[in-house]
């Protein structure tokens, strides 16, 4: 997907970047362009304002989505994935939203056109999704930072 790209270059990481390694990355940023570093300057302190906004968003995005993130409540999604039905369902730039009848919902990244048009006429869409979106695609759960 076009965002983790651009969240990843933004922040310079790579894609097994770890957590760590992460948080040391996106302090210094912060460091080097924190507003109150352009005090005199009213126009420099707009651009740090907005590039400070920037960098936040691509690591908090970036760690939703993380491996070690993910790992802390690999059983919850399992447990969702598996028994959960699918209550609704939406696309949108390559980024599928689902939600369960549990309350649950999660974001799919990078999913193709023609795997959601596969989802919509599929008999069961929960077994097609089970068979290949839920452990295909990256994925964060958005219902809990909604709640957070």
């Amino acid at each position: 997907m076009k965002k983790i790209v651009d969240y990843r270059k933004l922040l310079g990481v790579q894609k097994d970047t770890e957590l760590k390694e992460l948080k040391t990355i996106y302090r210094n940023l912060m460091k080097d362009c924190h507003p109150d570093k352009f005090q005199d300057n009213d126009e420099e302190k707009l651009a740090a304002e907005q590039r400070s906004k920037d960098i936040i968003e691509a690591y908090h995005f970036l760690v939703s989505i993380a491996p070690e993130t993910l790992s802390l409540s690999i059983e919850e999604y399992t447990q969702t994935t598996a028994t959960c039905g699918i209550a609704d369902f939406s696309w949108a730039g390559l980024v599928l939203t689902v939600h369960f009848l549990d309350g649950s919902s999660y974001e799919y990244f990078e999913v193709p056109k023609a795997v959601y048009v596969k989802l919509v006429n599929a008999d069961s869409p929960g077994r097609f999704a089970r068979r290949h979106i839920f452990s295909v695609f990256p994925y964060r759960n958005i219902a809990k930072l909604a709640t957070a």
